[in-house]
């Protein structure tokens, strides 16, 4: 099967650090489904787990963790699934990637997709989905039924993969009134598309700006954007009682200190915890992408694709890994087709 992958870990404008390769077909066993892999879109996830670095991997790796396809076969134990089946997921980072025209996936990490939408659509959504989903309802404890209508979240970083659904999912399920930080008009817009009632700068003062739009203190904070650089002004907006989560590893130690007289919560969101450890609850991710895409289908949510770049190939995606390095990219970066 055609893929892409790679053996040494070089600076994106190296043509050898993503090169088309031939690998062979996987066979699915246990609760596996192998899927025809028709779309994929690009992460953060991706150049980081690409990034440079001294090491060199005796096979081929292949990355990518977001597909759209069909069932080909379905493994022994598989009760969720039949052949045929349309699906979208995001997968298990300690696994093989899906930038592979046939890839394994434990069906409890995997969605039935959306019918209104396309591969290419679908292939947008899985990921920060999920990401966006745990973080708000299960890391925050933000009722998704409107239970916390009217309650205030700072989006910092709301222009980007996991900002674009989570601001449509605070907006249409729970009913928050929003700000989303963006830096440049373009972005700005796109917030404001998605449900943001305001859009500040987080290159500029954040708790200036929110002091300015008559909201002092927020009661949630989705931080999506440099944790290192942003939790000091975040920790000074939350409200006593109130929640941080952040999805963007610290490089430096965290002041936590800082939430200590508010008895505010600061929780981390990452969406492979459960596949990675195999957790109970794992088939809560098959869940919540079929709810979603039921939501999708009934005009709530839409696809956060920014731009399809083109068939799955190695330049297309050193192309997509580039721009998303570049660090402005709207919405998703999406291939479709092999």
């Amino acid at each position: 099967m055609k893929a892409v992958g790679l053996t040494h870990y070089l600076p994106i404008d190296d043509p050898k650090s993503l090169e088309d390769i031939e690998l062979p077909t996987p066979t699915p066993a246990g609760r596996d489904l192998l899927v025809k892999v028709e779309a994929i879109s690009v992460n953060p996830v991706d150049t980081k787990v690409r990034a440079p670095k001294d090491k060199v991997e005796a096979t081929p790796r292949v990355l990518g963790w977001d597909a759209a396809g069909t069932v080909a076969a379905v493994g022994p134990d598989v009760t969720l699934f039949k052949v045929g089946d349309p699906v979208y997921y995001a997968g298990s980072i300690t696994r093989p990637g899906a930038n592979s025209e046939f890839h394994l996936v434990d069906e409890r990490i995997v969605g039935h997709m959306p019918t209104s939408l396309d591969f290419a659509g679908a292939a947008a959504l899985p990921l920060t989905t999920i990401t966006a989903w745990e973080a708000l309802f299960d890391r925050l404890g933000i009722a998704p039924d409107g239970g916390d209508e009217g309650k205030s979240i700072l989006i910092v970083g709301g222009a980007g993969g996991v900002g674009s659904i989570a601001i449509q999912l605070a907006r249409r399920l729970a009913h928050l009134h929003i700000v989303a930080t963006a830096s440049r008009p373009a972005s700005a817009d796109w917030c404001r598309q998605l449900g943001a009632q305001h859009v500040i700068d987080h290159t500029q003062d954040i708790p200036a700006q929110l002091q300015s739009i008559g909201m002092p203190q927020v009661d949630f904070v989705l931080c999506l954007n440099d944790t290192d650089a942003h939790f000091p002004a975040v920790a000074q907006v939350v409200a006593p009682q109130g929640k941080i989560c952040s999805i963007v590893e610290n490089a430096g130690p965290l002041d936590i200190g800082l939430l200590k007289n508010k008895s505010a919560t600061f929780v981390w969101e990452f969406m492979f915890t459960r596949a990675m450890f195999a957790t109970p609850d794992m088939i809560a991710q098959h869940t919540l992408l079929t709810e979603v895409a039921r939501r999708v289908d009934a005009g709530t949510l839409r696809t956060t694709v920014g731009e399809v770049l083109g068939p799955i190939n190695a330049v297309n995606l050193r192309r997509a890994h580039a721009q998303l390095e570049g660090g402005r990219t709207i919405g998703k970066l999406v291939l479709a087709g092999f």
